[in-house]
């Protein structure tokens, strides 16, 4: 799992354990999970799984909810275990309303080039780090790393075809992005610039209800 530094709180905010965290990690990643789910993700006891859960629970950071049951499934159904708007705040975020507030001061035309210096900066530095890997999936797999090391709790999957699919389980800047839609489009100009040889397709958004931003990333034959 990758590691992710979780940003400074205020002391209002519920301590976690280490393990607690990593809890909360694996149930971001799938959007919601079960006890045996998340006792296999992280090499972990079912009871101490179900123990882990219910400290969270009581800390109102999770709730559950049956999940749904095959036809003809009989006997006691197994409940999907997921973060409430509470744990929200324990991801990391990018302090969204003091850069609104910021970027309020300024014109429409003035925000966008900022975005633009970011996502022009972000190219370049990404680019001398991809250089170095010698393969397609290195390359991508680096890519996640960064995207990763910024805040987005970012993973990458080899698909049956052969295709990659990047997730971006957290938005680090999500409030800014809900204001400021060139802070979305210049994400996946970052990626699509600091992969040139490859197709890039975002399939899922958070800005659109998605619990996770995914991106489908294809090396181009030509």
């Amino acid at each position: 799992m990758p590691v992710v530094t979780m940003p400074n709180r205020t002391t209002s905010a519920p301590a976690v354990t280490p393990t607690q965290r990593a809890v909360m990690y694996a149930i971001r990643r799938r959007g919601g999970i079960t006890v045996d789910q998340l006792a296999g993700a992280l090499d972990i006891t079912t009871s101490g799984a179900r123990q882990h859960l219910a400290t969270l629970a009581d800390a109102g950071l999770i709730d559950s909810s049956p999940a749904p049951r095959a036809p003809g499934q009989r006997g006691r159904g197994e409940l999907i275990h997921q973060l409430t708007d509470a744990a929200d705040g324990l991801f990391p975020k990018a302090y969204g309303e003091l850069t609104n507030q910021l970027l309020g001061y300024l014109s429409t035309e003035a925000v966008d080039e900022v975005f633009d210096k970011r996502r022009d900066d972000r190219i370049e530095s990404a680019r001398a780090r991809l250089a170095a890997r010698p393969t397609f999936a290195d390359r991508v797999a680096e890519l996640a790393a960064i995207l990763d090391e910024d805040g987005y709790l970012a993973s990458f999957d080899v698909q049956p075809d052969g295709t990659f699919l990047v997730t971006e389980h957290n938005c680090a800047i999500i409030a800014v992005a809900r204001e400021h839609p060139h802070a979305c489009s210049s994400e996946i100009e970052f990626i699509r610039a600091a992969l040139p040889e490859a197709d890039v397709d975002r399939t899922t958004h958070m800005v659109a209800g998605a619990h996770s931003c995914t991106y489908e990333i294809s090396e181009r034959d030509d």
